[in-house]
């Protein structure tokens, strides 16, 4: 009888070892199937239009920055804002409020009165196609400007804050750098985004 017993509980420590073990590697399933927050960038120049990039965030690698991101799209900050900078083998840059309404000299200036986000330097190097923080000549400096290399640029690896890439669209992005443009690398014609978060 006492054999049947210990044999009993054996049998439960095992079944419970089991089932420990199974929800274990459903939650981590769950984890590991996680996804990185994508966003759906809508470009037009005046009735033509460009496209859309879809974009990928690295939460993991600059928190604080895809969490400024996903902040500013919530309430549309970036629709109407232009690519004021362009610039063949490099990048393209925008996000800067002035760019809807201002003055087309105060494009890139960008407000003063705007949020700054510290520094996230990673190990992700800027290569084509790259998401990248655009700032003044102070680190911490971050607002909502932003640029997307068109090609490699490794001097700005761990100077500038890496925080997604572009995962469709780069054509659309293409098109972008190569519109004609003013000495100051300015669209002659101004090319202007909507961005949207994609919830599937």
């Amino acid at each position: 009888m006492k054999a049947f017993i210990r044999l009993f509980i054996i049998g439960l420590l095992i079944t419970s070892v089991a089932f420990c073990a199974d929800s274990n590697n459903k939650k981590k399933g769950k984890m590991e199937e996680k996804k990185n927050p994508q966003y759906v960038m809508s470009v037009k120049q005046g009735d033509v239009k460009f496209g859309d990039i879809t974009l990928e965030l690295f939460p993991d690698v600059a928190p604080k920055h895809c969490h400024n991101f996903d902040s500013l799209v919530s309430i549309k900050f970036f629709d109407g804002t232009a690519f004021h900078r362009v610039i063949p083998g490099f990048m393209i840059q925008g996000g800067d409020p002035n760019s809807k309404n201002k003055p087309r000299e105060t494009w890139g200036m960008g407000d003063p009165s705007q949020k700054t986000v510290p520094a996230e330097f990673n190990d992700i190097s800027h290569e084509r196609g790259i998401l990248s923080a655009a700032r003044t000549s102070d680190p911490n400096s971050a607002t909502s400007q932003f640029f997307i290399c068109v090609a490699a640029a490794p001097h700005l690896n761990k100077q500038y804050t890496v925080y997604g890439k572009v995962i469709s669209g780069m054509d659309v992005v293409d098109k972008i750098v190569n519109v004609p443009r003013d000495k100051r690398d300015n669209p002659l014609t101004k090319v202007e985004m909507t961005i949207h978060k994609k919830t599937d």
